[in-house]
């Protein structure tokens, strides 16, 4: 099968009896530079263990397995699986984990340890989904790559007073450095999507909270982005955080932290929210 071509791509699963699903966002890859550029972003290198989220029909997980020696690959279709099987399932150091990714790859990493890089072409349904939870529970690989649609994309990478700026901005740059490594048309992918696509590279940044300050952090932001239009103290004020969290002591820590509360959530850089979620989370401020 030439993974080009979407007429081969369109036989294949005609003839396997394969439909593709909607709510699973399955687009394949069929744009061969983009894929290319894709793999050059991940620079996988030997000896590394990857991941690969939706791999489709395996268009880049034979180049990724090649460049690195050993590859998880999630996939949710059975039938995809079944392909992935007999197509790769002997190759050395290949792994398939079926279902998922939100259900397995907690247990995939407890069990065998977490990935070096991840890449992933992700459903547009749930790609914010799938990256706020690998944040919020600590995974830091040396680069994740990830094929979204383009409005996530610029959520992600939004500066401060930006309109698309947004707590998942923010948990998104505060533990990674973000960069949009350029679209993809629709034309990209077969099936041919409503959308464009964006290519979104992350790396670890030193230093990035952890632990209780990365969930204080993740509480704080969605309460302060909870109604957009008001201020950071009516927002404290008109909201619970939680057992230990009374809006006092929140609007007291906000100003140690050098926020100014009579402003929008929209307007603090992630620098300001990492400041306060460590004095709220530090022991003088209990």
């Amino acid at each position: 099968m030439n993974p080009d071509s979407p007429s081969d791509i369109r036989a294949l699963l005609e003839e396997r009896g394969l439909a593709l699903k909607k709510r699973w966002g399955q687009n394949f890859l069929v744009n061969r530079g983009a894929r290319e550029r894709l793999i050059a972003c991940l620079a996988p290198q030997q000896g590394e263990r990857i991941w690969e989220i939706g791999p489709g029909l395996g268009s880049m997980t034979r180049a990724l397995l090649e460049a690195a020696g050993t590859l998880v690959a999630f996939e949710v279709d059975r039938g995809l699986c079944r392909y992935l099987e007999e197509s790769l399932g002997t190759a050395p150091g290949f792994l398939l984990v079926q279902g998922d990714f939100l259900d397995t790859w907690g247990r995939e990493s407890a069990e065998h340890g977490p990935p070096a890089r991840i890449l992933g072409n992700l459903p547009y349904s749930s790609a914010s989904m799938m990256i706020a939870e690998l944040i919020e529970k600590g995974l830091r690989p040396t680069t994740m790559v990830f094929t979204v649609q383009r409005e996530l994309a610029e959520r992600i990478a939004s500066a401060p007073g930006e309109k698309s700026y947004s707590s998942f901005s923010v948990l998104c740059q505060c533990s990674f450095s973000v960069a949009v490594r350029g679209n993809l048309q629709p034309g990209s992918f077969y099936p041919v999507p409503d959308v464009v696509s964006s290519i979104v590279e992350m790396k670890p940044l030193p230093g990035a909270p952890e632990g209780a300050v990365l969930e204080t952090l993740s509480l704080v932001t969605r309460s302060f982005f909870g109604s957009r239009r008001k201020t950071i103290r009516n927002n404290i004020m008109s909201d619970r955080l939680g057992e230990g969290l009374p809006p006092e002591r929140v609007l007291a820590a906000a100003e140690d932290a050098g926020i100014d509360v009579t402003l929008r959530a929209e307007q603090i850089p992630p620098e300001g929210f990492i400041r306060l979620a460590k004095l709220l989370r530090s022991p003088a401020g209990s």
